[in-house]
């Protein structure tokens, strides 16, 4: 069986963090997806792919996966950059600004 274990990124409709803080085992999938041809649904002969674990940390993961003979690949997330300026939004509108307030 082959596994990811990685750290799910924040979502993009919003800039907070909830949900990110826990690592996720997940399996790769064994089989192919088939459409049925009445409904058109997707559907798979593959139970693996609808189980995600979750973890408290990445340690957890890895022991979890060792202990189980689970071949996982382990992903490092991307960290975000700090890009907060000093003064902020609130210093478009400083009465004490040196040059001409534009738009």
């Amino acid at each position: 069986m082959r596994a990811r274990i990685y750290q799910p990124a924040r979502t993009a409709m919003s800039s907070g963090l909830a949900k990110t803080h826990k690592w996720i085992l997940e399996f790769a999938p064994q089989s192919s997806r088939e459409v049925d041809p009445l409904m058109g649904w997707t559907s798979s002969s593959d139970m693996q792919s609808q189980v995600r674990l979750r973890f408290d940390s990445k340690e957890a993961a890895v022991e979890y996966a060792r202990e189980n003979g689970i071949d996982a690949d382990v992903q490092e997330p991307k960290k975000r950059r700090p890009n907060i300026r000093p003064g902020g939004y609130g210093e478009n509108f400083a009465t004490g600004r040196r040059g001409a307030w534009t738009h």
